[in-house]
């Protein structure tokens, strides 16, 4: 589904705009190269020699020329847990208009979303410099309403426009997850990676012991790209503010935007090779880009579990 914050901000409750972006990715889905993954991770599952032939759905089989079976509650039983980065940096926004935490949200949601249609159990996790929330997972529709309202809490706070600064402390809150959940389960993470470059070591060592904890792990990381990583502003001086600590600088755009995209590209690049030496998942995600790519992404991920 393209991506259009106007109509998506007009629907409410979330729970809507969340149906309306799945509906519209599996709608597409149907349309493109990747044919048969609406039907294979909604409610259906491949037919496999000994099924019986009664569960064989043949309107599906109409429209696609290949053999699926309903799929039932028992023969699902994956565990998800998103993790949602709440600290400063995750409010800002410049060319688009939503924030990074607003297009994290709508996002986050969609996926739970997915996943209830999947029959899987998911759990919401909200963090700063420490856990927020620990909600453990549940499949029951009721406790994904209970989720989706947590959501709407925070998109309500953020129009408060809340300027107390909070700093992120991923590697310290990934560290506690792993050994907090006591199951096996899918790990997403939710962050921008704004912290000190100096830190990426830890988060790496943290994501490493999710890994050993026998989790899987898939990592969103949010960003407005045409300002964060292109630095496409304006050229005329500008002021600057680190949203988490409140440290300012002066820049002219154009004096260092070669050399900006260079570094970025650097620690990108060194991250994701990080990433995946252990198996983990990276994925970029910029909040004026459609949902589709990194809903497949998760599919992607889903399908290898089993």
């Amino acid at each position: 589904m393209l991506l259009d914050h106007e109509l998506l901000s007009q629907l409410a409750p979330l729970e809507l705009r969340a149906r309306k972006i799945v509906e519209g990715f599996i709608s597409g889905l149907h349309k493109s190269p990747h044919h048969g993954f609406s039907v294979e991770f909604a409610e259906h599952r491949p037919y496999n020699p000994g099924d019986e032939i009664k569960h064989i759905d043949w309107k599906v089989y109409g429209k696609t020329e290949r053999l699926f079976v309903k799929k039932y509650e028992e023969e699902t039983n994956l565990r998800c847990y998103l993790l949602l980065d709440t600290s400063s940096s995750m409010y800002f926004k410049y060319f688009s208009p939503w924030s990074k935490l607003r297009y994290a949200i709508h996002f986050g949601s969609s996926l739970m979303y997915l996943m209830h249609r999947q029959r899987d159990a998911c759990g919401l996790i909200t963090f700063g410099e420490e856990i927020n929330q620990f909600i453990p997972a549940k499949s029951s529709y009721s406790h994904l309403r209970m989720l989706f309202s947590e959501f709407e809490k925070l998109l309500a706070e953020e129009e408060e426009i809340n300027q107390e600064q909070r700093k992120t402390a991923t590697s310290k809150v990934l560290h506690e997850v792993a050994e907090r959940l006591n199951h096996r389960s899918l790990v997403i993470v939710l962050t921008d990676l704004f912290e000190n470059v100096e830190q990426h070591d830890q988060l790496v060592s943290a994501l490493k012991h999710l890994r050993h904890r026998k989790h899987e792990v898939l990592l969103f990381n949010v960003l407005e790209e045409k300002s964060e990583r292109k630095l496409d502003f304006p050229d005329r001086r500008l002021r600057m503010q680190d949203m988490e600590t409140g440290s300012q600088m002066e820049v002219v755009p154009s004096q260092i935007r070669e050399d900006y995209q260079k570094k970025v590209e650097e620690l990108t690049h060194k991250f994701k090779l990080a990433c995946s030496e252990f198996q983990i998942d990276f994925e970029q995600l910029d909040t004026q880009s459609e949902f589709d790519m990194a809903l497949l992404a998760y599919l992607n991920k889903r399908k290898r579990l089993g």
